[in-house]
């Protein structure tokens, strides 16, 4: 199999005990890519320690989570278009919008995410968005950016069916993860109905691990049951939707 993981934060601390026998595992089982979406300033060099070590296998990107979206905010961003003109990354992310955790910076959020897809349009990369409770703001912010030149992946996507064909209408891709594996998700119904062409695989290690795994610590290797379960989902071969949702990726990424 040759499976991409377009979501995994390998630079998380959760895995300093044994990241390179993790990554290794994740290798062995056929998913020979990684993608690792950034937080903020301070995990950009354990990232890029990762890519150099793993070049064939761990790629970065840039960007600051709206988790991370501070009275610094202004300093962030300044490093992340630093960054940017210092070298190559694969993508702006993560990028969003998030009301679940704190609306303390929500208007702060809002600048950041579109000064960000300001800098992924200049560079011609992929923006990777993150939007938990704020599905339609961040769709919306995305149709006011699209110029026919914007696209990347909503990750770890749960919304509707309706949502979902939002998305897709504007040139991006549903980044699918352990979620679609948990019992009661309605994400199963909403990818039976939209089938293989606009998904993209993703972990979001070290987190929502997939069943069985759930509450555990999540890792890359683990792509694998989600594909399964995809699989399951649509009732066709495994290796139909391993094929389909890497090239999918690899239309994103390049």
């Amino acid at each position: 199999m040759n499976l991409i993981d377009t979501h995994t934060h390998l630079y998380d601390e959760s895995l300093d005990s044994d990241r390179d026998e993790m990554i290794q595992r994740s290798i062995d089982v056929g998913v020979t890519k990684m993608y690792m979406p950034n937080c903020d300033s301070t995990t950009i060099n354990g990232m890029l320690a990762i890519e150099e070590k793993w070049k064939n296998n761990c790629f970065s990107m840039i960007g600051l989570h709206p988790c991370y979206v501070k009275e610094n905010v202004e300093e962030e961003l300044l490093i992340v278009e630093g960054w940017l003109a210092k070298r190559k990354f694969w993508g702006v992310g993560e990028i969003g919008l998030d009301k679940y955790w704190d609306v303390t910076f929500w208007e702060q959020q809002k600048m950041a995410f579109r000064h960000q897809i300001d800098l992924a349009l200049k560079y011609d990369l992929p923006i990777i968005i993150h939007s938990r409770e704020a599905n339609q703001d961040c769709i919306n912010i995305v149709k006011e950016k699209q110029n026919g030149n914007l696209n990347g992946i909503f990750h770890c996507y749960s919304g509707s069916y309706e949502q979902a064909n939002e998305i897709i209408a504007l040139g991006f891709y549903l980044g699918i993860g352990g979620v679609i594996t948990f019992k009661n998700t309605k994400l199963t119904e909403t990818i039976a109905k939209l089938g293989l062409d606009n998904i993209v695989l993703e972990t979001d290690a070290p987190y929502l691990a997939p069943a069985p795994f759930r509450g555990k610590r999540n890792e890359s290797s683990y792509t694998t049951f989600v594909a399964q379960k995809i699989a399951d989902v649509l009732q066709m071969p495994l290796e139909k939707v391993v094929k389909k949702t890497t090239e999918n990726a690899q239309k994103v990424f390049g």
